[in-house]
């Protein structure tokens, strides 16, 4: 974090110094990091008690001081470590990154939101940032009102590209961190039918992600998505200018003549504001997905000022960042495991079976799905059609994990699928069972699921079989 007093962090956030005098509050730096998890404490930190639903992070304060933390933010006062006592320890969270962000002279902020891709695009833009000058980006899917302000506090002197994901489940709350990290290029993906249980439609979705280009001021830069008609049409929400990115004849910053090699890897030329003619761009990552997340990366690191030759030459050898996100793994014995399991959605599951399909290639493909939360009424509709889609995709094998599931597995059947080719299991164990009796060198296996720790278990164990590795 950016050196501060503990007197200072006291004036950011409101709070009242305790456990030192006045002329060791003055002499206390805290410099090191900001956490929330005392296990996760180091030297010259800052402990964030937060109270939950369960626990009381005021009980850990001195499991922090032994990892090295020099202070606590905190509600009452604690004897453990000197601390800053505050009313409400999210709201002085907050006033304290917003502190850190004024502090910084030399900082662009940029946020992320979408349905889905948030975090496979932030990741690819750390990516490309880091070749240029310092980045801070979330550790993993870090986007809410905790997650926010801990990525902020990861700023040092020397960053210069601070990279922000916002995620919403409900309206106002992307508005609220784009008051702790006010954005300078605010980037949406996409609106699909994550939430939509929550929010009641995709266009009730699509208010909530517009409020990342609102926050935004007329010097900013949005980059929209060409190719998803609610997203373009938030051009009308911002004060800033407005740069379409996709495959659309209108978008600003275009991509044509999309191929994908053997793996599923895709390739394309782009064209249009900052390029110079055209440029051919490699992705590592596997999926066409990865295309439109892409176009939104170049968009940026044009506008942050790198050159495209660099910017292409970066996402040639970008590797993913976070896990569980088209994560593939090549067995000795030739099978492939594709492990993207954090999360799902209807469109992701789309995109993750064409993805299958494309690494595919003749090879035998077991589409491996659990439950798609959060659809509400929408639910059973959804996955009927994701099991519909497996049918006509051909793929080989599909496999449903988990009662809330099922209707995947009908829908298959309803499509065309007989015999075993679409098979229903309760469980994460008895899916194992399944495929490890089944699976034949070869074979390419996707794992997908909704925030389903089994079917990350699944996808982990099945990775090492047969003493795999991660590639």
């Amino acid at each position: 974090m950016i050196p501060l007093t503990l007197k200072e962090i006291a004036d950011l956030t409101g709070g009242r110094l305790h456990g030192t005098d006045g002329a060791g509050a003055a002499a206390l730096v805290v410099d090191g990091p900001v956490v929330t998890d005392s296990r996760e404490a180091g030297p010259g930190g800052l402990y964030v008690a937060r109270v939950g639903e369960a626990m009381d992070g005021h009980q850990f304060v001195g499991d922090a001081r032994a990892k090295g933390a020099v202070a606590a933010l905190t509600t009452r006062q604690v004897e453990d470590l000197p601390c800053v006592v505050v009313d409400d320890v999210q709201e002085a969270f907050a006033a304290l990154a917003r502190g850190v962000i004024a502090a910084h002279g030399e900082l662009t902020v940029i946020g992320i939101t979408g349905s889905s891709g948030k975090t496979s695009t932030k990741d690819l833009l750390a990516s490309v940032l880091a070749s240029a000058a310092p980045t801070v980006a979330p550790a993993g899917s870090l986007n809410s009102e905790v997650g926010v302000p801990l990525t902020v506090c990861r700023v040092t002197p020397q960053t210069r590209f601070l990279v922000v994901e916002m995620g919403a489940r409900g309206v106002g709350h992307i508005e609220y961190l784009t008051g702790i990290a006010r954005p300078h290029i605010g980037i949406v993906l996409n609106v699909g039918s994550a939430h939509v249980g929550e929010f009641g439609s995709r266009e009730a979705i699509g208010r909530a992600k517009s409020e990342l280009v609102a926050a935004l001021e007329p010097t900013g830069l949005a980059v929209l998505n060409a190719d998803d008609p609610i997203v373009s049409a938030m051009a009308a929400a911002t004060p800033a200018r407005v740069e379409l990115v996709g495959t659309a004849p209108e978008a600003d910053l275009r991509a044509t003549d999309i191929a994908l090699d053997e793996a599923g890897r895709p390739s394309f030329t782009v064209s249009g504001r900052g390029v110079d003619g055209e440029a051919r761009v490699t992705l590592p990552l596997h999926g066409e997905h990865h295309v439109g997340n892409a176009l939104a990366v170049i968009a940026t690191a044009l506008e942050c000022g790198l050159p495209m030759e660099a910017v292409a030459a970066s996402m040639a050898t970008a590797t993913p960042a976070s896990r569980w996100r088209m994560e593939v793994t090549e067995r000795p014995d030739g099978v492939t495991v594709v492990n993207d399991a954090y999360n799902a959605n209807p469109e992701s599951m789309r995109a993750a079976l064409k993805a299958l399909v494309a690494m595919g290639h003749g090879r035998r493909t077991w589409a491996v799905l659990g439950t798609m939360l959060e659809l509400g009424d929408e639910s059973t509709t959804e996955h009927d059609a994701i099991g519909r889609l497996a049918v006509r995709l051909n793929i080989s094998r599909l496999v449903v994990v988990g009662e809330a599931a099922r209707p995947m597995a009908t829908g298959a059947q309803h499509e065309g699928s007989w015999g075993d080719e679409a098979t229903w299991v309760p469980d994460a164990d008895a899916a194992y069972d399944l495929l490890d009796r089944e699976l034949a060198p070869g074979d390419v296996v996707l794992l997908k699921s909704s925030r389903d720790a089994g079917l990350r278990w699944l996808g982990d164990r099945l990775a090492m079989t047969k003493e795999g590795n991660p590639t």
